[in-house]
């Protein structure tokens, strides 16, 4: 079956004008070009459109996704099992947080007694999800399942003491971060204060640290985009690479 650029917007619910930009970034193509001028799709079209807005409901890049698409390997079906476990991930997620909410009201209103624990696992489920989402794959590959998944666990098991004490360590890291920037003094205690900082947060999160791990998180920060955006977004533009020659400065 066939559709104009029209029909496609109305079937799937997103506008012409964002179909002519997949369009224009060869995000998706139409199968041809009518006589009128008129974009024309088709249903491997359809399937790859579907393809595409899966992935940006999980808040994956345009840019992304087309790499995705494009590789030689790509397999739908593969794709689509991955995507269908996300969601049920996220559906677990979503769970958590509404059983904190549900609780939430019922111990404000004195019905039911709730622990400082139970107040935030659903936020704490929430992060976790977000990280598994972004970096799961990446760090079960480099240090295995079992301790990704001590790590979960632990984070889990923080108290609010141990978050908003992660909250301070990390303030402390980004300013000591963005003076080694400016002065690019790898050995100033700025750079001593940065690594320590980040070690502390580490050791609070993981419950195996060993300089290995410390050294080829470093590594992660810099040698993949999405670690990299994490302190380039909040610290600078070199932050992540900054933070990589200190931990590898200090590790030895």
């Amino acid at each position: 079956m066939e559709y104009t650029i029209k029909k496609v917007a109305e079937l799937s619910g997103i506008s012409t004008r964002t179909l002519r930009y997949y369009d224009e970034i060869d995000l998706l193509k139409p199968a041809r070009i009518n006589s009128s001028g008129y974009r024309i799709y088709g249903t491997k079209e359809i399937d790859r459109l579907q393809q595409i807005l899966f992935y940006r409901s999980l808040e994956m890049k345009l840019e992304d996704i087309q790499k995705l698409l494009n590789e030689p390997d790509y397999d739908p079906q593969k794709a689509l099992q991955q995507h269908y476990e996300q969601l049920l991930e996220k559906r677990t997620m979503i769970d958590h947080l509404i059983l904190t909410v549900e609780k939430t009201i019922h111990y404000q209103k004195g019905e039911i007694d709730m622990t400082d624990k139970e107040k935030f696992i659903g936020f704490k489920q929430q992060k976790l999800q977000e990280n598994e989402e972004r970096y799961g794959q990446e760090i079960r590959e480099k240090y295995g399942e079992e301790t990704v998944e001590a790590s979960n666990k632990q984070w889990l098991n923080l108290s609010e003491a141990d978050v908003e004490k992660m909250e301070r360590i990390e303030k402390e890291l980004f300013a000591a971060l963005k003076i080694v920037i400016e002065t690019k003094d790898y050995q100033s205690d700025e750079a001593k204060t940065a690594f320590s900082k980040h070690r502390e947060w580490l050791m609070i999160t993981s419950p195996n640290y060993s300089v290995e791990m410390h050294k080829g998180l470093g590594q992660m920060y810099v040698g993949d985009e999405r670690f990299a955006a994490y302190y380039n977004d909040r610290v600078g533009d070199t932050a992540a690479d900054t933070l990589n020659q200190i931990i590898q400065q200090f590790t030895k």
